[in-house]
């Protein structure tokens, strides 16, 4: 199969329509979408990806009334956090309709749904009678990706179409709500917005469902994720470049250089120690230095506040450490 790369939404539409594949930009990360309600056709993106199925998709709307026909049992503060952050870096976890497939919620009664940010997936979105279910768009566990080409590298031949929305400005994927049965908003994912956010907007604490696993009922809680080819260890600079003294090392720093490494061999997330400039630049340069030869990648972790916590969360399941646990 040929993996055509462009911008034409007509195409896009039509390859959904008929059940193909097609990649599509987000303000987190590029989804490899399918037609949520054709079974056939989310089955093709476990396929394509190598993912297992016990893992839910996220399912994809062009706005928050378009997700009704899809849910129910809608909390009030659902409806706040829709209004402040759809569209956006935020999924939301609500009891689903008999319309969606358990194919695409892995059995679970709950989907999680979302209203991306980009302009042109939303016109994608509108132009559709159908929900489109979309994962990363990258082979299961590698490296999530943010521009059109690290969708080509990762599944060319495999899909038919990639709609081209430039580079990814948040760069990680979105953060996970959900209400467990006594109706407590709970996190379950970390990212592109930050808590303190949501918090501000519900008024009150959220609790963090810090639950990572081989067999999740939500997205974004499998344990080994993100993974580069080459090692990654996460730690204490100064500790890290000891245990692997002699070995071919790239550093990957929040904001400033280490002194004993020369800096062709070190990467910065944000030199101005912002956290969301760090997030948007994380996924890029984990693929960078995996394609370095180097022996082992070494990063430090970022301060837990704003996105910094997701990025920390993304560093932690690339962990060569945490493989096969």
């Amino acid at each position: 199969m040929k993996t055509e790369i462009g911008i034409d939404l007509t195409t896009a539409a039509e390859h959904l329509t008929k059940g193909d594949l097609v990649a599509i930009p987000t303000e987190t990360v590029y989804g490899l979408a399918a037609n949520a309600l054709n079974e056939d056709a989310v089955l093709k993106i476990y396929a394509a990806k190598n993912r297992p199925q016990f893992n839910p998709l996220i399912m994809h709307v062009a706005s928050f009334e378009q997700a009704r026909k899809y849910i129910k049992d809608i909390p009030i503060e659902a409806e706040q956090l829709a209004a402040a952050f759809w569209p956006g870096p935020l999924t939301m976890l609500f009891n689903k309709q008999e319309a969606v497939p358990d194919l695409v919620t892995a059995g679970s009664k709950r989907v999680a749904i979302r209203v991306p940010n980009h302009t042109l997936t939303l016109q994608l979105l509108s132009q559709l009678d159908f929900p489109v279910a979309a994962p990363s768009a990258n082979p299961s566990g590698y490296v999530s990706p943010t521009t059109a080409q690290h969708v080509y590298e990762g599944l060319h031949d495999k899909i038919p179409y990639i709609l081209d929305g430039g580079a990814c400005g948040v760069g990680v994927e979105s953060t996970i709500v959900g209400w467990n049965e006594e109706g407590e908003i709970e996190l379950y994912r970390l990212g592109g917005i930050a808590v303190e956010q949501i918090e501000a907007v519900i008024g009150k604490k959220i609790k963090h469902h810090k639950k990572v696993t081989d067999n999740p009922n939500t997205p974004g809680q499998l344990k080994s994720h993100y993974a580069t080819h080459t090692p990654l260890y996460l730690g204490k600079i100064d500790e890290l470049l000891s245990t692997f003294a002699g070995k071919k090392i790239i550093l990957i720093n929040f904001k400033n250089h280490h002194p004993d490494i020369p800096k062709e061999q070190q990467f910065i997330l944000s030199a101005s120690g912002s956290t969301d400039e760090a997030a948007k630049n994380l996924f890029r340069m984990l693929r960078e230095v995996d394609s370095m030869n180097a022996d082992v990648i070494l990063a430090e972790l970022l301060p837990e506040e704003g996105l910094g916590r997701a990025v920390n969360d993304r560093l932690e399941r690339a962990q060569y450490s945490m493989k096969g646990k």
